[in-house]
């Protein structure tokens, strides 16, 4: 039987702005999103059933069950498969995995069933699922169901996360003020210096509230800026995964390397974030 293996990458929130409310609690986001070429894969084999089987280096403690997003993912297609998640992003980390994972699945599922993706569905499961269906860079809004495709210059990363779990609900109850400025326009950047000239004046809401909540982040933030040729420093989503911004690969790769050395219980990648990370890694299904 023909199996499809969908690759999730990681989501990065370059920046992160808080705007608003809504009436119903939902909170009124404007995010610039890019992914990596780090993430976890979903394989779907079709079968008998409906089930998961969780594997990899980062699989301790991720459910198998229906409170998986991947599998209630799958579900909605109503087609009976079995599904292996390699998991190699931290969970509740900030960079979208549950969310890239329940994507992955939508869009492998599609290609077994020949269905199509129902947006309201995948908003439903969460709103990051929607952004992570098709990975490139966007521009986001309203609670994560606004995507307006943009053009960012692909800019070298390496990506840090404490291996402390965040909650996303506490950084909101811990957030004090939810009526911010929105992201200016974006204007015409040619290269990554440019990019990370632009994203200095921007910022993550989140930031502040997830350090109160994990004071880990602050030093993670620290070891980041510290590191040459950094030309920014920021947290993903609502944490804890930090980024840091290098105008030269080279010095991305020696960051990385450094901080894997220093920190060796810490999850640390590094790579290319835009659409050259996705080159390795096509964006749609493949057949197995």
């Amino acid at each position: 039987m023909a199996a499809t293996e969908v690759f999730a990458p990681a989501k990065i929130n370059l920046a992160l702005h808080v705007t608003g409310r809504r009436a119903d609690g939902y909170h009124l986001l404007e995010s610039l999103v890019v992914f990596g070429p780090v993430g976890d894969v979903v394989q779907i084999t079709p079968g008998n059933g409906l089930s998961l089987r969780v594997i990899g280096p980062e699989a301790a403690g991720v459910p198998s069950d229906m409170s998986n997003l991947a599998l209630r993912a799958a579900a909605l297609l109503g087609q009976d498969a079995a599904l292996t998640l390699d998991k190699r992003l931290p969970s509740s980390s900030g960079i979208g995995g549950g969310s890239a994972d329940a994507a992955a699945a939508l869009r492998g599922m599609a290609a077994l069933t020949g269905r199509e993706i129902d947006a309201t569905q995948a908003l439903a499961l969460g709103a990051d699922v929607p952004m992570c269906l098709d990975p490139v860079p966007l521009r986001v809004g309203g609670i994560g169901e606004q995507l307006t495709r943009i053009n960012l210059p692909s800019v070298a990363a390496v990506l840090v996360n404490p291996r402390r779990p965040v909650s996303t609900p506490e950084v909101f109850k811990a957030l004090q003020s939810r009526e911010n400025s929105p992201i200016p326009a974006l204007p015409k950047l040619s290269d990554a210096a440019g990019l990370i000239a632009f994203l200095r004046a921007l910022r993550n809401d989140l930031e502040a509230p997830a350090i109160r909540v994990e004071p880990m982040i602050r030093i993670v933030l620290s070891a980041l800026g510290a590191q040459r040729g950094c030309g920014l420093a920021r947290m993903s989503g609502s944490g804890a995964t930090c980024f840091g911004l290098f105008a030269r690969e080279e010095d991305a790769q020696r960051a990385a390397e450094n901080i894997s050395r220093e920190k060796p219980d810490w999850w640390v990648a590094g790579g290319l974030l835009g659409d050259q990370a996705q080159q390795a890694a096509p964006r749609m299904p493949h057949r197995a």
